[in-house]
């Protein structure tokens, strides 16, 4: 808002409303106008003036331009001689009243206004030593230096005051602040109060309370509270193509949260999107792909929290599957499949290797089926066919037999040998496998023998029909014999063992055996497929053959559980899948520790101390292992067995003047993290270090306590070997059974469970290594409220004033007593009402008293601790007498009795909701009245939201911020023995609502 050329007209109160849906909040300020002074020239030659109207060169030089008419303030001349200030600047207030008869000053009133303010221009000191005893300060306590809260609570700032009377002006910045729902201003006696709600930023400023010419100072610091989570990320899941969104809900509205993605930040680059609602933030990715495959990790300013993204690869159906065939030379073989979507493509793979097409083999591609023709079939296409559908893990597998005859025996089964045979008479047929005799004429080895041919037969070969084969034929004129070698060929056995021999960050090695049987033809090499544990889809690793039996796994992500299987390829063929291997998780070990230091050395042993790793890693921490070796040497030796889990380690049993290296490594699943090794090496040797004691800041002034609180002190010290430390209280020993004394290598706590005034006094520590020594001396001072004043006594009673004094109490409370309260008492109504606080003489005053009473008077004392729980009483009391002469008349006690009357009725009103208010009247009647308040004929009672006064027969109801309910007739009924009497009134509560684009005034009347 901006008032452009101010004027008289736009000083007072405005006010400030900031609405959003339901809520609303609002601040006020008061804008006041001051005339502006008149403002010099700046340019003096212009003051210079010629006389004349001729130009520049008529006339002569005015210099009263220059000259500028003041106005002189004229002192005003003291009424009075200024000896008769001096005088009663210096006395008693009890003595002001003799002083102004004997200088015949006649307004007495006047004269003590006229004297408290000429102590107020006079400069006060505040911090708290007096030069002058009888000198006056502004502030008997002032703000504390500095201040901190949380931004969004309150924060009192409080001084006190020696004038309970005193006005005091609160600034921020140097600027007044104005009372308003925000700064709220309170008095209490002396004691002024300026409370801040809600702070924000902006509150963080410096601040004083002025009284007079005298200032406090302070700063004020808001402290933002560190913004936390709590609402953790969650892994996602998802299918390439579908949107993903990661939530994450924090403590704050205003919070700024970082997203990145595997240690990069993300940015607003159309592939990713931040959406925020209130306390929720989101990132989204509309799209997902492979590559989106990672660790998200959100920053806030307290706290931070990530969750895995895996993407995997559409689902796609498979309509039909390929389908293994058996054909003979020359025949047409068709792999044929169909799948859901009619826009996938593939490859076709022979064992491992692709297919190229040529003019006997060709591929096609029609709608969703796929197909491989291959023409004029021969042995060497055998073999195990694969269609893998490109950007989809998935394959479909079909092996092709061959039946005939290769070369070299290479058959495939069935087996079946024909051999002419000649020869007269026809000879005799043999049919061996080493030493056993083949004769049998059915089953599945059999021989059939007809004329001049004899034909051994296998039907289903099996790895056992392998061998040497032996065939004689004999008749009378002799033999012939024949050797047949068969061999036996088919897939090779899966691998075996297979197993995970080491992990990385997002790698693994993996070692296999070889098949024990390859299939009587030599394996080609290996392909692999692997899954995460619990799905039952595998991805294959590898098409083209890979020969050895280690193969490095990569693009794993860290912290997932995968396994693993091995197929092995022959000349026939594709293996069965070897078995599963354990799950493993690729992980990568951490970084080195950091900031490896020595902590402490001593003979024979040495501390160390090391931060984390930068990089930890989903394997977390396992423990540190220690290593040590003599410089100079290589051999290392570790020093714990197993690893310890703190950042701090205490090697022992080194040889004694021996320089030693040191190396620390961090330990997880993974195995072992580089090594952190101390630059330089370490001498094995006690270090004597001069004892010093560091007595904290709060301990070198008197340390002050009130009775039966608790007393624990913890004194840090330092110093080496272990010093022997000794407190002395008094010069004495300490008594163990009145105090505790608990002391470490580092420091010294000195505990009292309930603190008495015996354990006041000074308090000696000792620090001592050898004849080195270190000393420190606290006091202890232990409070409590003091005991009553003593010999009160009335000393002088004067017109309607009437002089007290005393003495101080016997029992101060182990402290300097601050001041006294003095309360009044009428021996008619016996009602004690205060005359003064916080008096600091031990004397007074009382003035204003009722003529022909008599009054009795007590004292309260009162130190830091509060005031006394006793009072000292008056031992006389002081009787104000009735001036002139009287005639003394029989006295007659007249019935004062009757009934109640109110004397001044209520009267309706109309307050703001929100705004403290209080409706009053006022009642006479002896006995004293009964005082009911009823708000719609039903009696408030114990309600804490009303506040019902009796001051001398002046009621008041007091409403502390009054709603729209709060509205309604309100009737106060005073009743004794004699009769009753009541008023009523109606109170209206006006509240203001927001209605479109202006306000309206509501106002709510309940009857």
């Amino acid at each position: 808002m901006t008032i452009v050329k101010v004027v008289d007209g736009d000083a007072g109160g405005y006010r400030c409303e900031v609405t959003s849906k339901d809520k609303c909040d609002s601040c006020t300020f008061d804008i006041s106008v001051e005339a502006a002074e008149e403002t010099q020239q700046t340019n003096i030659l212009e003051a210079f003036k010629r006389s004349g109207d001729a130009g520049e060169d008529a006339g002569e030089l005015d210099f009263s331009g220059l000259l500028k008419k003041r106005e002189r303030k004229q002192k005003e001349e003291p009424e009075i001689d200024v000896d008769v200030w001096e005088i009663l600047k210096n006395a008693k207030p009890c003595d002001y009243e003799k002083i102004a008869f004997q200088y015949g000053i006649t307004d007495l009133r006047g004269m003590l206004k006229r004297l408290k303010k000429m102590r107020k221009v006079e400069p006060k000191k505040s911090d708290g030593f007096k030069s002058n005893p009888n000198e006056q300060f502004s502030f008997l306590k002032k703000l504390d230096p500095a201040y901190s809260v949380e931004k969004g609570k309150k924060i009192q700032l409080n001084v006190e005051l020696s004038d309970p009377n005193a006005q005091v002006r609160w600034l921020r910045n140097g600027q007044e602040i104005k009372p308003s729902a925000k700064y709220i201003f309170e008095s209490v006696g002396g004691i002024r109060k300026l409370t801040i709600n809600k702070c924000t930023l902006a509150d963080d400023a410096a601040y004083e309370c002025v009284v007079g010419e005298e200032k406090s100072f302070t700063e004020v610091f808001i402290q933002e509270p560190p913004v936390t989570i709590t609402k953790m990320l969650d892994d996602i899941h998802v299918v390439v193509g579908e949107k993903v969104e990661f939530e994450v809900e924090v403590s704050d509205e205003g919070a700024n949260v970082k997203w990145m993605k595997d240690g990069v930040e993300l940015s607003r680059d159309g592939k990713y999107r931040f959406k925020k609602d209130g306390t929720k933030h989101w990132l989204i990715i509309n799209e997902a792909t492979t590559e989106d495959i990672g660790t998200y990790y959100v920053y806030t300013s307290g706290g931070e929290s990530k969750a895995e993204l895996e993407v995997e690869e559409k689902e796609l159906q498979v309509l039909q599957s390929i389908a293994d065939l058996t054909l003979k030379a020359a025949e047409q073989a068709v792999f044929k499949c169909e799948v859901s979507d009619e826009k996938v493509t593939g490859k076709w793979f022979k064992d491992g290797v692709e297919v190229t097409p040529s003019n006997r083999i060709k591929m096609t591609h029609m709608g969703r089926t796929h197909k491989l023709v291959i023409d004029d079939v021969k042995p060497e296409d055998a073999g195990d066919y694969t269609f893998v559908p490109d950007g989809y893990a998935l394959s479909l597998s079909a092996k092709l037999n061959f039946l005939g005859k290769r070369e070299n025996q290479l058959i495939m089964y069935p087996l079946r040998f024909d051999v002419d045979i000649t020869g007269e008479p026809p000879p005799t047929v043999c049919w061996k496998k080493g030493d056993m005799e083949l004769s049998e004429a059915e089953g599945r080895v059999r021989v059939e023998t007809r004329k001049n041919l004899s034909c051994f037969i296998i039907e289903g070969a099996e790895r056992s029909d392998e061998g040497l084969y032996h065939i004689t034929v004999t008749n009378p004129a002799g033999e012939d014999k024949a050797d047949v070698m068969v061999k036996i060929v088919d897939v090779p056995d899966p691998p075996e063992n297979v197993k995970c021999t080491g992990v990385g960050e997002d790698s693994a090695s993996i070692q296999w055996d070889p098949p024990k049987f390859d299939g009587g033809v030599p394996v080609k090499g290996y392909l692999m497929e692997r899954k995460k544990k619990g799905s039952s889809r595998w991805t294959r690793l590898n098409f083209d053959i890979y020969e050895s039996t280690t193969y490095d796994a990569k693009k794993m992500i860290e912290g997932v559980l995968y396994e693993m299987r091995v197929f092995a390829v022959n000349g026939i063929g594709m293996s069965q899948p070897s078995a599963s291997s354990k799950p493993f998780m690729p992980i990568a070990p951490t970084s080195e520790p950091t900031r490896l230091t020595v902590e402490d050395v001593t003979d024979g042993t040495c501390a160390l101390k090391w931060l984390p790793p930068e990089r930890i890693g989903a394997g977390g921490i396992d423990g540190y292992i220690i290593e040590y070796c003599v410089e100079g040497a290589s051999e290392w030796v570790q020093a714990n067995e197993t690893p310890v889990e703190k950042n701090s380690y205490r090697v022992r049993g080194l040889p004694v003047g021996e320089k030693m290296l040191f190396r620390v490594r961090a330990v997880n699943i993974a195995g072992r993290s580089p090594p952190a090794v101390m630059a330089q090496a370490v001498t094995i040797r006690e270090i004597v270090e001069r004892p010093k004691i560091r007595l904290p800041r709060q301990l070198r002034t008197k340390y002050i306590k009130r009775v039966g609180e608790k007393v624990n002190l913890v004194i840090p010290f330092q110093g080496k070997p272990r010093p022997v430390v000794t407190w002395l209280k008094d010069g004495a020993p300490l008594d163990t059974k009145l105090v505790n004394v608990r002391t470490s290598d580092v420091d010294t706590i000195l505990f009292i469970r309930q603190a008495a005034k015996e354990h006041s006094g000074q308090y000696t520590l000792s620090v001592q290594i050898e004849n080195m020594e270190d000393k420190v001396t606290l006091e202890i001072q232990i409070v409590d409220k003091p005991g009553p004043p003593i010999a009160v006594t009335v000393t002088d009673v004067w017109g309607f004033n009437a002089a007290l004094e005393w003495k101080p109490p016997k029992d101060n409370g182990n402290c300097e007593i601050t001041g006294y309260t003095i309360q009044k008492a009428d021996l008619k109504t016996k009602e004690w009402f205060t005359v003064l606080e916080h008096n600091r003489r031990p004397s007074c005053t009382a003035s204003d008293l009722v003529m022909g009473n008599e009054y009795t008077f007590r004292v309260f004392s009162e130190n830091i601790c509060g005031m006394s729980d006793d009072a000292g009483i008056s031992k006389n009391t002081a009787v104000i007498a009735k001036t002139g002469t009287y005639i003394l008349q029989p006295y007659k006690e007249k019935d004062m009795c009757s009934s109640p009357k109110f004397i001044t009725p209520l009267i309706d009103r109309s307050v703001i909701a929100g705004y403290s208010a209080a409706i009053s009247c006022a009642v006479r009647g002896h006995p004293k009245p009964k005082i009911i308040w009823m708000k719609n004929k039903m009696i408030i009672g114990e309600d804490p939201k009303y506040l019902m006064q009796n001051n001398q027969g002046v009621l008041t109801l007091n409403i502390r911020k009054p709603s729209l309910f709060d509205g309604g007739k309100y009737t106060c009924k005073a009743i004794n023995d004699l009769g009753e009497d009541e008023v009523e009134c109606k109170l209206v509560v006006r509240g203001m609502a927001k209605n479109l684009n202006h306000h309206q005034c509501v106002t709510l009347t309940m009857t």
